[in-house]
């Protein structure tokens, strides 16, 4: 199996991944667990953006 055919396939399912930490930190009623699952988000969001250079949407077109 290669992501090298689908990059944005990959992007897309680093931010799903993000995304369903975040969710579960909100959920977590132990402090501890929910900062350590935001941590692991932030973490998949940064090299999500850092692999794929669109993260932050700052092109201009002009």
């Amino acid at each position: 199996m290669s992501n090298e055919n689908a990059p944005g396939e990959r992007a897309q399912q680093m931010r799903d991944k993000a995304q369903e930490l975040e969710q579960a930190a909100q959920r977590a009623t132990d402090p501890a667990e929910r900062q350590r699952l935001k941590d692991k988000a932030l973490h998949i969001r940064q090299k999500s953006e850092e692999q794929n250079g669109w993260g932050g949407g700052t092109m201009d077109p002009m």
